[in-house]
């Protein structure tokens, strides 16, 4: 007597790591162009004339639409009911003409005068940036449910934790390379052109992934798929359900928290490494590299020890307390040395490593899987009202209270105000993993459990 043992194409190591190499890969392209004008936020002024308000507004376009007109709400509700393939294709696109017009923008000299209020150039910069963020920002939660998808049962926090130190290489790209091609092609648009070619590089590794996941479709059983096919679907009012869930607004409020004090923090972290600890423009962009690159390494082996080991609400809480550590060093006026500089960033970049690699992992633990990419999507829209307005929250605070007259004509600030808001803001991403780590023990969501089961069971919603 033969038993008939049907294996779908996701139980092959081979293919489900390949599949999480073409789209961490398609996320690292996305992430070269969100970073990429920070370290230029000194060649923007001294070129380009702009000043630290108008580069915060720029910044803060990333999340206009996504927050301002629920983009990436939309896309959320997109994802649950065309799926990953389509919505992903979609992003890449939008993140393809947000750059066309983010280059357009910084490339001519046509744009004279001003639109909606600001220079033309700022204005149309920004509405480039704000269609990229649309772009990134769906493409995130498609990943996201991709890795779900892909690595129910096995080792999801690991590949989670991959992605995420691959999205973190870009920008460690970012960080370091932009300043030496803009002076190498003697063009602040360079760097943009660069990232332009890149996302096409992207999108061509999704569409091979988009083949592997139609394979995924045929290889699953299809007494398995009638039954998929029999669950209720994904309707609107399981956003209300989504919303009334605690354990979901105390994931969605650490995140926004957490990633307003990191994300801003690296669109200003080069001119402050100029302004406080007086490294040379050139050179400054790579020691704010180094907090990405850390986290390459670390995240990953984060997850891998959250997948076997658990303790996600303790390592939240840990990630947490690091981040004060770290922009209240930022915030003292002591040690203005390059070394000293150099040496907390490893430390926030450990920081950055230990909280999303339990964060995001931990949210399919809370929402079941078919609620899934909305739920991602409404953490992603809660986290992108800190990444719109943060930045320029810092922008007009440097212009108004932190301006120092160096008599040279060469704008020079103090980053001492700044960096307290920061600090603030780690404060209140350890109170709310506390009270994660509460609601855990109440509920039994298994935050502190492993994600990797001895049976090896699909179902991830605890």
């Amino acid at each position: 007597m033969t038993e008939k043992i049907h294996q779908k194409l996701s139980d092959s190591k081979i293919a489900r790591w390949s599949v999480l190499a073409l789209a961490a890969f398609t996320m690292l392209c996305g992430y070269i162009l969100t970073d990429v004008m920070a370290p230029l936020k000194p060649m923007l002024e001294e070129q380009l004339l702009w000043s630290s308000t108008e580069y915060g507004f720029f910044t803060s376009a990333y999340g206009w639409f996504n927050v301002f007109l629920f983009m990436l709400i939309i896309g959320g509700i997109v994802l649950d009911k065309m799926g990953v393939r389509f919505t992903g294709v979609g992003s890449c696109l939008l993140m393809i003409i947000g750059c066309s017009i983010k280059y357009y923008a910084i490339s001519t000299d046509s744009l004279d005068g001003e639109l909606f209020g600001w220079k033309a150039q700022v204005m149309v910069a920004a509405i480039g940036y704000a269609i990229f963020g649309v772009g990134i920002e769906t493409a995130g939660i498609t990943v996201s449910k991709i890795i779900v998808r892909w690595f129910k049962g096995k080792e999801m926090a690991l590949a989670m934790g991959l992605e995420m130190a691959t999205a973190r290489l870009g920008t460690a790209l970012a960080l370091s390379v932009t300043v030496p091609v803009a002076r190498y092609f003697d063009s602040i648009s360079a760097p943009v052109l660069f990232c332009l070619c890149m996302l096409c590089v992207g999108l061509t590794a999704f569409l091979v992934f988009c083949v592997m996941d139609r394979k995924l479709d045929a290889s699953i059983d299809p007494e398995e798929r009638q039954e998929e096919e029999q669950e209720e679907p994904f309707r609107l009012k399981d956003i209300v359900l989504i919303i009334t869930n605690k354990g979901f607004w105390l994931i969605a409020l650490l995140c926004v928290l957490f990633y307003s004090a990191v994300f801003p923090f690296l669109k200003y972290a080069t001119d402050l490494m100029v302004n406080k600890y007086h490294v040379d423009p050139a050179l400054a962009g790579n020691i704010p590299a180094i907090l990405p690159f850390g986290t390459i390494l670390l995240t990953p082996f984060f997850g891998n020890l959250y997948d076997r080991k658990g303790k996600g609400a303790t390592i939240m809480i840990y990630g947490a307390l690091m981040l004060i550590v770290v922009h209240a060093l930022f915030t003292l006026p002591i040690l203005n040395q390059w070394w000293f500089a150099t040496i907390v960033m490893v430390i926030l970049g450990v920081a950055f490593s230990l909280v999303p690699s339990a964060m995001w992992p931990s949210v399919p633990k809370i929402i079941p899987e078919k609620q899934l990419g909305t739920a991602y999507a409404l953490i992603f829209w809660v986290q992108n009202i800190g990444l719109s307005m943060v930045p320029l929250l810092i922008g007009w605070i440097l212009d108004t209270y932190c301006k120092v007259d160096t008599g040279s004509g060469t704008p020079a600030y103090d980053y001492t105000l700044p960096m307290a808001v920061f600090t603030g803001f780690g404060i209140l991403a350890l109170f709310i993993a506390l009270l994660l780590k509460r609601e855990d023990k109440i509920k039994q969501y298994g935050l502190e459990s492993p994600n990797i089961k001895p049976d090896m069971e699909a179902d991830t919603h605890l």
